[in-house]
Order: structure tokens, then C-alpha cells, then sequence
């Protein structure tokens, strides 16, 4: 499988690598795994739904 580093998904989703660091810590990048201190992420990877947004929480608009 290919990875990606923090700064390659960085780029590719917008955030910071602060940010990818955080959610590979949470476990919130599925097959994202920690390697001599580096995080790996998987090319295929999907951006995890910032849970601090109202994005993808299922509001309904009347």
C-alpha cells in the first residue's frame, strides 16, 4: 500500500499538519500507523468530518 507523510495529506486536505497529527492520534485516519515517529497515512485515505463543525451532523432544515 502507498503513504502519504503529514505534510503530503496536509496539502492534499487543506489542514495543517498539526491537524493530521492530531486525527492519526485519535485513530480518526483508519490504516493510518505510526512508524519510527512518523506518521504514515494511506494514499487513499478520505479526510475524517471536523467533528467541531456543524458539517455532517445530520441537521435537518425545516
Amino acid at each position: 500500500m502507498d503513504y502519504m507523510t503529514l505534510k503530503e495529506a496536509s496539502e492534499k486536505w487543506g489542514v495543517t499538519p498539526r491537524q493530521i497529527n492530531y486525527l492519526c492520534a485519535a485513530g480518526r485516519i483508519p490504516g493510518a500507523v505510526k512508524m519510527a515517529g512518523v506518521w504514515l497515512i494511506p494514499k487513499n485515505a478520505e479526510k475524517p468530518i471536523d467533528g467541531r463543525t456543524k458539517q455532517g451532523k445530520g441537521l435537518h432544515h425545516e
